[in-house]
């Protein structure tokens, strides 16, 4: 993958913590737990996360994570848990790529296959064509694990990700625009079913 492939960086989160978000900003696992939130996470991954340390780095969970593409294996299973309308996928500016000491991956960060690089350089690690593709469903169940761990590649950001770097949301319906409006926050609201899996 090359700069010029991708517009933006995604993050998932709850359409309830938005306004902590734009306050405090995308907060690592670590800092998170210190204020009140609705977590998405998947428990048994967090388990897997906190055991992992990014080689010459922080502990994975001192980062805050955004994806290159949030339609997603995480994705899918957090609409499953939480309802499209509870969901948000924040736009994140290119540009945090070059804060200091953010890191690429080119699969979920807590694969124990996953590589590793300083941004924006790490970008020559992450496959563009898997991590944009449609579907992650493979006949041979070896090649999905592997797809379902690179469409998660990650940018890992030291402790937080600064609210000035937030473009915008995406989220699946009118109805959940709507629920973001009543919060009273300033974001430009982009309704796009297709990320959140709904056919038309």
């Amino acid at each position: 993958m090359q700069l010029h492939d991708i517009k933006e960086l995604h993050n998932i989160a709850h359409i309830n913590n938005l306004s902590s978000i734009l306050e405090r900003g995308i907060l690592s696992h670590e800092s998170a737990k210190r204020i009140p939130h609705l977590s998405v996470a998947a428990q048994e991954i967090q388990d897997r996360r906190i055991r992992v340390r990014v080689p010459g780095g922080l502990k994975l969970h001192e980062y805050a994570n955004l994806y290159f593409c949030a339609r997603n294996p995480m994705l899918y299973r957090c609409v499953y848990e939480h309802g499209h309308d509870n969901l948000g996928v924040l736009r994140i500016s290119l540009d945090v790529l070059n804060e200091p000491n953010v890191v690429i991956t080119d699969s979920n960060a807590s694969s124990d296959y996953a590589r590793f690089l300083p941004s924006p350089e790490g970008l020559v690690l992450v496959n563009k064509e898997q991590v944009f593709a449609e579907y992650w469903k493979h006949g041979n169940p070896i090649r999905e694990w592997e797809h379902k761990s690179i469409k998660c590649a990650e940018v890992l950001v030291p402790r937080s990700v600064d609210p000035a770097y937030i473009m915008g949301i995406y989220v699946a319906s009118k109805e959940a625009k709507h629920k973001i409006e009543l919060l009273g926050v300033s974001l430009t609201v982009s309704v796009d079913p297709y990320m959140f899996f709904i056919r038309k």
